[in-house]
C-alpha cells in the first residue's frame, strides 16, 4: 500500500492498479495530487478513483487484481462505481495446478486458559446449552434457560450461563434432502462444541428431526455431556420445563467448579468472519485478521474461512493455496454448486454486495471477494468442508456457507470454532454464543461511533497510525486474553442467544 505523493487523501494498494480509494471524503473540484489533479466528482470516504484514464471494456484494477471491467470511458479523478463498472466472470482451471506447501508450525510455549473436555478438546468458554431439535420445542428450551439464568446457582457453580440454542425448523422436511443434513451437523455441532460443558437436547416428539434417532446417527453417547428426552413423552410444557431443569442442575453439579487449564495453541479453531463490510475492509481489519489468522495456524491451531459466495472471484487465490488437487476441486465443487444454485432461484452471484456495502464503497462481487480472502492470511488451504461439517484437518480451512453472517457463523461454530473474529465497516452488533466473538472495526469513524460494540480498531492503518503486522499481532494477543477469558464487547452487552440460524434449503411441506 502506498500513499499518493505522501499525502493519504488517496491511497494505491499495488503498484498495477488504476483505482485508488478515498481516505476521506473528497469534494468536487478538490486537487488530489500534481499527477492526479482535481477530483471530478464528489467521492465519499472508502470509494475508489480513477488514477489514470481507463478505455471502456478494459480492466479496472485494485489490489493488483481485476474487479471488473469500465462499462464506459472513465478518466482520472473520476468516482468509480456500480455506474461505471461492469462484473467480469473470471475463467478458473486446475490445468496447470500445483500443490501448496504445508504451512510449517512453530516451536512454542504460548498458550491459552481453557476448560479441558474428556474428548480432548479444549473450550474457551464454560456455557451450559439447552437446544432444540425443532421449533415447537423451542418455547420450552427458552423458558427453562431464562428461569436458570435467573437464580445465581450456576454462576456459583463456575458456568458462563445458560444458552438457549433455538430456531425456526425441524419438520416438514424430507430427511433424505441436502437441507435435513444441514439442520442435523448444525444440531449435533452445537451439542458438542467444547464451549459447553454439557448439553440438554429436547424434542417435540413427533417431528422429522427425532432426538433419539440424532443421538444414535451422530454417536452422541457420552451420558456426563448429553442428556436428551420429548416433551410429549415428559408431560407438557410445565413438566418439561421442570423436567430439563432438574437435568441441567443435576449435571452441573457433576461437573461444578471446573477450573480453565493452560492449553498449548494447537485447541484453538477460529471463525473467520465480516458483515457489513466497506471500501476499507480490504485494506486495514481483513489483511490484520489474515496476519494474525497466520499466526495461529503456525502455532498449530486452526481458522476457518466460509461464506462461498463472497469469494466468488478470488478463488483462484485459495486455489494456489491448496495442499492437493483433492482440496482444490472441492472448492471449485462448491462454488460450482452456488451458480446452479442462485440461478434456479433467478438470481447471480454478483447480487451478494449488499446496499451497505456498496454505500460504504464496494462494487462487484470480485472487488468483495478479494477483500474477504485476506482475512484468511496466506496460509496453506488444508481442507474444504460442506456446510457445519466437522473440521478434520488442523491449519486453515475453507467451510461452505451463504454470504449471511448468522447462518455462516452458525456453521462455522458447529464444525468446531471456540472464537468468532469479526470485521466491519458499517458496525455490527451481533454475538455467537457460546463462541465469544471479536469485533474489528476497519475505519476509525465507525470505531468511535459505536466504540461500545467494538474491540479493536484497525483503522489506524488507514489513518497511518497502525500497520497490517502491528494491528494484526494485537488481534493475534487479543484471540488470547479472550480465549483465557477476557469479556469481549460483544458479551458485555448480552449478545448471542438469538444468532443460532441453521442453513434452510430445499422444501417445506
Amino acid at each position: 500500500m502506498e500513499l499518493i505523493n505522501d499525502y493519504p487523501m488517496v491511497i494505491s494498494l499495488d503498484p498495477d492498479d488504476n483505482v485508488g480509494v478515498a481516505t476521506r471524503n473528497i469534494a468536487e473540484g478538490l486537487s488530489l495530487s500534481q499527477a492526479l489533479g482535481a477530483a471530478r466528482e464528489n467521492i465519499m470516504a472508502g470509494h475508489k478513483v480513477a488514477l489514470v484514464d481507463i478505455e471502456a471494456n478494459t480492466p479496472v484494477v485494485k489490489y493488483g487484481q481485476t474487479i471488473g471491467l469500465a462499462s464506459q470511458p472513465i478518466r482520472a479523478g473520476d468516482h468509480v462505481h456500480t455506474h461505471n463498472l461492469a462484473m467480469l466472470e473470471r475463467d478458473t482451471s486446475l490445468e496447470n495446478f500445483t500443490p501448496a506447501a504445508p504451512t510449517p508450525i512453530v516451536e512454542s510455549d504460548l498458550t491459552f486458559n481453557g476448560f479441558h473436555r474428556s474428548d480432548s478438546r479444549v473450550g474457551t468458554r464454560n456455557y451450559i446449552g439447552i437446544v432444540a431439535t425443532v421449533n415447537c420445542s423451542a418455547t420450552v428450551v427458552k423458558a427453562t434457560a431464562d428461569q436458570l439464568n435467573a437464580s445465581a446457582g450456576l454462576e456459583k457453580l463456575g458456568f458462563d450461563g445458560v444458552v438457549p440454542v433455538t430456531h425456526g425448523s425441524g419438520c416438514a422436511m424430507n430427511t433424505e434432502s441436502e437441507g435435513f443434513a444441514f439442520l442435523e451437523r448444525v444440531v449435533t455441532g452445537y451439542a458438542v462444541n467444547p464451549n459447553f460443558a454439557f448439553v440438554i437436547v429436547i424434542g417435540l416428539g413427533c417431528e422429522s428431526n427425532q432426538v433419539k434417532a440424532l443421538v444414535d446417527k451422530y454417536g452422541m453417547t457420552d451420558s456426563q455431556r448429553l442428556d436428551y428426552f420429548n416433551i410429549q413423552g415428559a408431560g407438557g410444557t410445565r413438566a418439561s420445563i421442570k423436567l430439563a431443569s432438574d437435568k441441567v442442575l443435576a449435571m452441573a453439579n457433576t461437573h461444578a467448579h471446573t477450573a480453565r487449564q493452560p492449553s498449548p495453541l494447537k485447541h484453538l479453531t477460529v471463525a473467520l468472519q465480516c458483515g457489513g463490510s466497506d471500501g476499507y475492509s480490504g485494506i486495514t481489519a481483513n489483511p490484520a485478521l489474515g496476519y494474525a489468522a497466520d499466526l495461529i495456524v503456525q502455532h498449530g491451531g486452526s481458522v476457518i474461512l466460509a461464506e462461498t459466495p463472497e469469494i466468488y472471484g478470488a478463488e483462484h487465490l485459495l486455489l494456489n493455496r491448496a495442499v492437493d488437487i483433492n482440496v482444490a476441486r472441492k472448492l471449485l465443487e462448491r462454488i460450482a454448486w452456488w451458480k446452479h444454485y442462485t440461478w434456479i432461484n433467478g438470481a447471480e452471484l454478483n447480487n451478494n454486495p449488499s446496499p451497505g456495502n456498496k454505500a460504504g464503497g464496494l462494487s462487484t462481487i470480485l472487488e468483495k471477494s478479494l477483500g474477504a480472502v485476506s482475512k484468511s492470511g496466506s496460509s496453506s488451504l488444508s481442507d474444504v468442508l460442506e456446510y457445519a461439517e466437522p473440521i478434520k484437518k488442523p491449519g486453515f480451512n475453507f467451510m461452505d456457507s451463504p454470504g449471511y453472517d448468522p447462518v455462516s457463523v452458525t456453521g462455522q461454530i458447529a464444525s468446531g470454532s471456540t472464537i468468532v473474529c469479526f470485521t466491519t465497516g458499517r458496525g455490527s452488533v451481533s454475538g455467537f454464543k457460546p463462541a465469544p466473538c471479536i469485533k474489528l472495526a476497519t475505519n476509525t469513524a465507525m470505531f468511535d461511533a459505536m466504540s461500545e460494540d467494538m474491540d479493536i480498531n484497525c483503522g489506524g492503518i488507514i489513518d497511518g497510525d497502525d500497520t497490517v503486522r502491528s494491528c494484526g499481532e494485537a488481534i493475534f494477543q487479543k484471540i488470547i486474553a479472550i480465549a483465557s477469558g477476557e469479556e469481549t464487547a460483544s458479551e458485555s452487552l448480552g449478545y448471542g442467544s438469538n444468532e443460532f440460524v441453521p442453513w434452510m434449503v430445499g422444501a417445506v411441506t
